[in-house]
């Protein structure tokens, strides 16, 4: 489907216009209505463009001073002893409103700056492999479609296994994955045309010495390396749609097939990469064993934690001492990426910290493309992140480029299938991914426990 500035603005104005009646309610006045009229007349002529989400992200900025001032409110009034109902419950709408403009203003920076499927394929061979594979969906017709696709790329049809989805559209489902599923965007991501994959990783045991010019060089120790494969799993989804929607001519069968995988395949993976047991599906991050011990100290594959002082808590003096402690866990050399991923609960919960000196540790991203900060580092929201309870992993931090692997197996395929659960035509859709710790030192965890 093509993605055009009119459809883009309608979701941005649904959001805005929830931002607009919380903020009324509180009194704030935060959503312009100019903004909010001039928004809905863009709507209407298809123009709108990145630049005015530069006045979305200003009314941010205004949201977060009144925030930071009923936050300093709301501590005045508990160490006067007095109620502060009245302000947390203004602090979380308040976050809310944050929330809606942000959420709204990273999908339009992501649609606008995803490709258009109209242009069609300068490749002769897989524009006439993706007409056949059309017409297999609609009509079930497979005729010459194994011979188009091996020509097309190279690969051989299983006995039983389907046809490959067109590239096209399985970039469009992968492109759509990362749109929903964080641990993707942060994570490394790589395509392998066989399951059989593994990766060296150098420990790092090569030994040196001192040595004057003409005295005797002895052997020192090599190089120690670790082999990791990553965890497999096969997510497989099942949309259905009647023959009739198929022999419409106006009814896009790709458009539909990628809706209907892409979200539910962004869900399960998604939480796998997080807290995935491994079995039959990737292994998350948080289902690693870890440890309370350093770098050098640990066994590999094993990552560090720091404990919060509290089960279930943050230390009651100075909560947000312990984040910093959990950046300087992380070598210098892996700072420059790394940044922080938790649940947006949490986050609310963070937003109110101070450091030492009174200054907020958490900053919004008040320009186009770029991320909220705490303490200095991005930060993902990760709504696969355990909830705060006793001993829970639910803040990590760390360069999750160098530190976590993902690995898709190359192809999306599909069955068609028109006889199980008649008059409807199935679709089972199918692909292969894996998920792996790579650098166990990468990665750090804040620990709710005593």
């Amino acid at each position: 489907m093509h993605i055009t500035r009119k459809h883009l603005t309608f979701g941005l104005l649904a959001m805005v216009a929830l931002a607009a009646v919380v903020s009324h309610h509180l009194g704030l006045g935060l959503i312009d209505p100019a903004l909010l009229a001039g928004l809905g007349a863009l709507a209407m002529t298809g123009e709108l463009e990145l630049k005015d989400i530069t006045k979305l992200l200003t009314e941010q900025g205004k949201a977060f001073e009144e925030f930071k001032k009923a936050n300093d409110e709301r501590l005045q009034a508990k160490a006067d002893g007095k109620a502060v109902g009245d302000f947390e419950a203004k602090l979380g709408k308040l976050n809310d409103v944050m929330d809606a403009i942000k959420e709204q203003v990273k999908e339009i920076e992501k649609k606008a700056g995803r490709p258009g499927t109209g242009g069609g394929d300068g490749d002769p061979a897989r524009a006439e492999h993706k007409q056949a594979f059309s017409k297999f969906l609609r009509k079930g017709d497979d005729d010459g479609l194994a011979a188009l696709q091996a020509k097309a790329y190279n690969i051989t049809t299983d006995a039983d296994g389907g046809y490959a989805v067109p590239e096209e559209l399985d970039r469009d489902i992968l492109g759509q994955l990362v749109d929903v599923s964080p641990i993707r965007e942060i994570a490394n991501v790589r395509t392998v045309s066989t399951s059989d994959y593994k990766k060296l990783v150098n420990t790092r045991g090569t030994a040196s010495g001192w040595v004057d010019e003409d005295d005797a060089r002895t052997a020192t120790a090599g190089s120690s390396m670790a082999q990791v494969t990553p965890f497999w799993g096969e997510l497989y989804a099942y949309p259905q749609a009647t023959q009739q929607m198929l022999d419409d001519v106006f009814f896009n069968a790709e458009q539909f097939i990628v809706d209907e995988c892409a979200t539910e395949f962004a869900r399960a993976e998604g939480a796998a990469f997080v807290t995935g047991d491994g079995s039959k599906k990737p292994k998350g991050f948080l289902s690693y064993a870890t440890a309370a011990t350093a770098d050098n100290a640990r066994a590999f594959g094993t990552l560090e934690h720091v404990l919060t002082g509290v089960a279930g808590g943050w230390a009651a003096s100075n909560p947000s001492d312990i984040l910093i402690t959990l950046v300087h866990k992380l070598k210098a050399g892996l700072r420059a990426n790394a940044r922080w991923v938790m649940n947006k609960g949490l986050l609310a919960e963070v937003r109110t910290f101070k450091d030492a000196e009174g200054n907020y540790i958490w900053r919004p991203g008040l320009e186009a493309g770029q991320p909220d900060r705490l303490l200095g580092y991005a930060v993902t929201e990760a709504e696969d992140m355990p909830v705060k309870a006793a001993s829970s992993l639910s803040v990590a931090f760390g360069d999750f480029r160098r530190g976590y692997t993902i690995v898709d197996r190359i192809g999306t395929r599909i069955l068609r299938d028109p006889y199980t659960n008649k008059p409807y035509v199935g679709f089972y859709v199918t692909k292969r991914v894996g998920g792996m710790v790579v650098d166990s030192q990468a990665i750090k965890v804040l620990k709710f426990a005593a």
